[in-house]
């Protein structure tokens, strides 16, 4: 089993979810964050003052796929979050070891 862990941009996360829905991924856990890359921020003004914003909003999916499920679940984040603009985010993947469905017991791939 694999996780992919995918940083993206927040009006991006529909589109997202629904090319991974496309593909046969239902399930996800969705957080808000904040972070920066490259693009290091960005300066604002406010009342008059102009001050730096270090950490941009972005949006962290987590899921865990079967094997098989992998590069089809990526390929479908590249596609769906890319905007070609810098600040596009983040795929990182991941060996899991064990999953466990709390309420059945199921473990490996069935709990997923």
């Amino acid at each position: 089993m694999k996780k992919i862990e995918a940083i993206i941009k927040p009006f991006k996360l529909e589109e997202v979810k629904d090319a991974l829905s496309e593909v046969g991924i239902e399930g996800m856990t969705v957080t808000e964050v904040k972070g920066f890359g490259r693009q290091k921020g960005h300066t604002e003004i406010y009342r008059g003052s102009e001050y730096t914003v270090d950490f941009l909003p972005k949006i962290k999916i987590e899921i865990v796929v079967a094997d098989s499920q992998q590069e089809p679940a990526v390929l479908a984040i590249i596609k769906s979050a890319k905007t070609g603009k810098i600040g596009d985010g983040k795929v990182f993947v991941s060996t899991v070891e064990q999953a466990v469905r709390i309420r059945t017991e199921e473990r490996g791939e069935a709990a997923v």
